[in-house]
């Protein structure tokens, strides 16, 4: 069967060329919030590896997929109301709006049930939001596609996420793209993916399917 790698762990550097500085706000000693996809869980962590906290949490359904990579808390807000629940920790994902936040539906935590963001109960996102600052890195590790039950998607002009980001970088290592690493498969991207498959004998599509994605060594 075809699959995605096992561990974005792996292309997190890919990802990102480095991690965020932390803001010179940040706790002592330093944290960081890791969110483990694959067993639907949120760690907050020292920069030492101990585990201060954990809790449950609800990510993406399998259509509206959880971003995977390495971001920073960029806000912070309470009360936001409706199915926000009672705090919120934006990120700074490029393709879109995501955060760390509670919910009124605490029944669902455990599911893949969320928009892309992470739900948390409001009781522990209460506890968490004090000892998180603006400029927290936050790891987000799991599948691939941001859920268990995708191994791939056809990218296309105006798709958005982790794994356009990840052909960016690819396609601009080899340097058949020079543009911005964000995640949006624009037409500067989409003139790149031409060339690419050109060059590289592919069918010259200006997409990007499965047969790219396992030249490329993304999937196999």
């Amino acid at each position: 069967m075809m699959r995605a790698f096992l561990s974005v762990i792996s292309v997190l550097i890919i990802l990102m060329a480095s991690l965020v500085p932390v803001h010179a706000e940040q706790a002592d000693p330093p944290v960081y919030i890791y969110i483990n996809l694959w067993e639907n869980k949120l760690y907050l962590r020292t920069d030492k590896g101990e585990v201060l906290a954990s809790y449950r949490i609800a990510p993406g359904a399998v259509n509206t997929p959880s971003p995977i990579g390495l971001f920073t808390v960029t806000k912070k807000s309470l009360n936001w109301g409706g199915g926000f629940g009672s705090r919120w920790l934006g990120i700074n994902v490029e393709w879109g709006t995501y955060g760390i936040h509670g919910t009124n539906r605490p029944e669902h935590i455990g599911r893949y049930v969320s928009h892309g963001c992470f739900r948390m109960k409001n009781k522990d996102i209460e506890k968490l939001y004090p000892l998180v600052k603006v400029g927290t890195p936050v790891i987000i590790d799991g599948p691939i596609m941001g859920h268990e039950r995708l191994t791939y998607r056809v990218l296309v002009p105006g798709s958005r996420g982790a794994l356009v980001k990840l052909v960016q970088n690819r396609l601009k290592a080899a340097g058949y793209y020079n543009g911005p690493v964000h995640g949006h498969f624009d037409k500067h991207f989409e003139r790149a993916v031409f060339r690419f498959q050109k060059k590289e004998g592919l069918a010259v599509t200006g997409q990007i399917v499965l047969e790219d994605l396992v030249y490329l060594g993304i999937v196999e």
